[in-house]
């Protein structure tokens, strides 16, 4: 027998019958106007898209251990970043595909396992050349997981407040981040650096908990599935690149490509510059991260309120503009003045993340239900892949100016966000039906 609701339940959760929800005024009218539905494709979305950022994380904090470990310089650390982020591009347009072909939360539930998989595995390498690969692969689910969920939340949201509530689920990529934080300083305390870097790894089966809760609770919105069923699940790489939507791939992806060249510069990088370039041990690290990490959680609630607010375009170029200031002041604090760097780890965390707030509604705007998944899909992690040269021309480039002057290479990246938005519209109040 069919479990599938009767046309007038689904109508309450749909995007497309406002006078049927909740009153959508207050601090949370953005949660009420989910509707029951909605708010379980949001937990699922908040919870994969914090345990992606944790399983990314285990890498970056990890980094000075492996080095030592494997014997491996700054390029070649600065490759495992590489990897997992071209892969990335690669599990990331593909995501976009199922996740128009096979559903929302079906595809999502493909990426999460992937990412837990792999990051377990990576735990076990016993060489370089084998991390290298198992990272890759982690780079694959990592890479559609955020795309996929965004895409199932901004389908449930209202146009009102749609900024608000995919800057929220971005938020989560700073729980997750200061979740593996946490872990980070408690494990490298209680373990051997040797031994401590796997059992960091091995803490990435978390998700799978998830997974098992998000395959009987959560769902697709119901207009989302009627185009599906219409389009007998055809999405495809081909129709983003058609003349009606060329413009806004090729500028959504430099966007993407600009903002992620810049934001994993710093997230790769700045845990080695604590350590290596400042001399902060385990515990100091962990400490300064959390000025960084808290400045992140916060920006990514304000930015998702100023795309709302301000349109998508402002919010993205006021924080280009200050993320590539605070990139270049941190990266030149002088030497002995780590209060200041203490100091500003809160605004520059707040900056790279506020940028970030409004891209699930603007890539989710910018393309039709029917290609959506594609769409945002390729553009994010095209980018995210391209983007992957930055942080590793930092690895090459910091063995002669130090992590902290190399950081500066990652202002460029904001500037090419900055540019793209030219070729980009505003779609602030628009519906998705």
């Amino acid at each position: 027998m069919s479990t599938t609701p009767p046309p007038q339940a689904l109508a309450a959760d749909s995007p497309t019958a406002p006078h049927e929800r909740p009153a959508d005024d207050g601090a949370l009218g953005w949660l009420r106007a989910l509707g029951p539905r909605g708010r379980r494709a949001f937990a699922g979305a908040f919870g994969g898209y914090a345990l992606d950022s944790y399983d990314y994380f285990t890498l970056p904090l990890s980094m000075v251990a492996l080095a030592a470990y494997f014997g491996l310089n700054s390029g070649q650390t600065g490759l495992f970043t590489t990897v997992t982020l071209a892969a990335s591009g690669i599990g990331g347009a593909l995501a976009g595909v199922m996740a128009d072909r096979f559903g929302r939360v079906r595809a999502l539930m493909i990426t999460v396992i992937t990412y837990a998989i792999f990051t377990v595995a990576c735990g076990f390498a016993p060489n370089f050349e084998t991390l290298l690969v198992f990272r890759a692969l982690q780079g694959l689910g990592f890479g559609g997981e955020w795309a996929v969920g965004a895409i199932l939340v901004a389908e449930y949201a209202s146009a009102k407040h749609r900024g608000r509530t995919l800057g929220v689920i971005q938020s989560s990529w700073a729980v997750g981040w200061a979740l593996a934080a946490i872990v980070y300083t408690l494990v490298f305390s209680v373990f051997d650096a040797d031994v401590a870097w796997r059992v960091m790894f091995w803490t990435g089966a978390l998700p799978a908990v998830l997974v098992v809760w998000m395959r009987r609770r959560v769902q697709d919105a119901p207009s989302a599935v009627a185009v599906r069923e219409k389009n007998a699940g055809k999405g495809s790489f081909k129709a983003i690149f058609q003349p009606d939507l060329l413009r806004t791939t090729i500028f959504a992806g430099l966007l993407s490509t600009g903002v992620q060249g810049g934001y994993y510069t710093l997230a790769t990088w700045v845990p080695t510059y604590l350590k290596s370039d400042r001399g902060l041990s385990v515990v100091n690290t962990g400490g300064y991260l959390t000025f960084l990490i808290s400045g992140a959680f916060l920006g990514y609630l304000t930015g998702g309120y100023l795309t709302d607010k301000l349109g998508r375009r402002r919010n993205i170029w006021l924080f280009a503009l200050l993320s590539a200031v605070c990139i270049v002041a941190y990266g030149n604090i002088p030497e002995g003045a780590n209060t200041l760097l203490l100091v500003l780890g809160f605004p520059l965390g707040f900056c790279m993340s506020a940028i970030f707030s409004g891209f699930g509604s603007f890539l989710s705007e910018l393309y039709p239900t029917a290609v959506r998944g594609s769409g945002q899909g390729f553009t994010y992690n095209a980018g995210r892949a391209v983007g992957a040269i930055f942080p590793t021309t930092v690895g090459f480039l910091a063995d002669g100016w130090g992590v902290g002057g190399a950081l500066v290479f990652g202002a460029i990246g904001y500037g090419i966000a900055a540019l793209a938005l030219l070729g980009l519209p505003e779609t602030r109040g628009k519906e998705l039906t």
